[in-house]
């Protein structure tokens, strides 16, 4: 199947925007409710964000089945802004993965997030990417994932598939392969949304136009604040937009250093623990049945205190 979406028209939405990369409200059992995740989906938008990302690592795609991700995409889409959808690493093997690429689709997502493939072989790599995007007919956003990284080889093939409208790095704390991934996607005319959570306002100035970051699953308005203060300073040329930049900037970092530190995977519960704090699910609701087992609740607390600040701080 060609490529049947344009890929103009969707980078031209994406750019400049925040995309939230939504969380999947879950009971302890794991067990979802599409009400519940369409309210918070709702709720994202309407505290800021241009896009969503649904069924991707934060909604912990992998884990559920293609019935409850078209459900998630469906409802997500009714809303009215661009859905990309995570597609990659399923539990049940690359079959899965290519069965939901094509339901995605149909579910009406407008990209797919790509998740690296457990094989990085070059080759292969480009054999995955081949695959997922003629079952699905969709752009692709690159995704090249701190735990699992593409070697810079591999990584410069991906970005010329014809497939790939956007590129999302997320190497965490590796500035270095942060800015080369930035460079390659910019010199081979691909859009850059940040996945660096813990590298946001930097990644921006490292020539990001805009963000998919799992740190917008609660507080989106400290994280569409740093995107669209940024745009302004670029656009503008103005000293106080660039001022303010700097300020959400380490307003980020903060909302970051309490939700995106060791068990990092722990972040999808600390999320989870924001979006209840803020009536955007209820707390039944507010549970990751994949968090690490080092994750102490006791840290509960602290997260919600130090990002209440954040969005305090933000607003005025």
């Amino acid at each position: 199947m060609a490529n049947s979406r344009d890929v103009a028209e969707l980078t031209g939405r994406l750019r400049w925007s925040l995309v939230a990369a939504a969380a999947t409200p879950m009971r302890s059992e794991g067990t979802t409710d599409a009400d519940v995740c369409d309210a918070y989906f709702r709720h994202l938008v309407r505290s800021g964000a241009n896009a969503l990302a649904v069924a991707a690592h934060t909604g912990r795609g992998a884990w559920l089945d293609v019935g409850t991700k078209v459900e998630l995409v469906r409802r997500a889409a009714a809303i009215g802004v661009p859905v990309v959808a995570g597609v990659g690493g399923s539990t049940d093997g690359e079959a899965a993965d290519l069965e939901w690429a094509g339901a995605a689709a149909g579910a009406g997502a407008d990209a797919l997030l790509v998740v690296p493939p457990a094989d990085l072989d070059a080759d292969a790599v480009v054999a995955h990417y081949d695959l997922v995007w003629e079952t699905s007919g969709l752009p692709l956003v690159a995704f090249d994932l701190y735990s699992h990284p593409f070697p810079a080889t591999v990584l410069a093939r991906v970005l010329e598939h014809p497939g790939v409208a956007a590129f999302k790095p997320a190497r965490l704390y590796d500035a270095v392969a942060c800015q080369e991934g930035i460079a390659a996607a910019r010199a081979r005319g691909r859009l850059v949304l940040t996945g660096e959570d813990r590298m946001l306002g930097a990644s921006l100035m490292w020539g990001a136009e805009g963000a998919l970051v799992g740190i917008a699953a609660a507080a989106v308005q400290v994280t569409v604040a740093a995107v669209e203060t940024f745009a302004s300073a670029v656009h503008t040329s103005a000293r106080d937009a660039a001022a303010r930049f700097l300020e959400v900037s380490a307003i980020v970092d903060e909302l970051a250093r309490v939700t995106f530190r060791p068990p990092y995977d722990g972040y999808v519960q600390r999320m989870l623990w924001l979006a209840a704090d803020e009536g955007a699910i209820p707390d039944e609701y507010a549970v990751d049945p994949y968090r690490p087992a080092e994750l102490d609740d006791a840290e509960r607390d602290e997260v919600v205190r130090v990002v209440r600040q954040c969005l305090d701080q933000v607003r005025r």
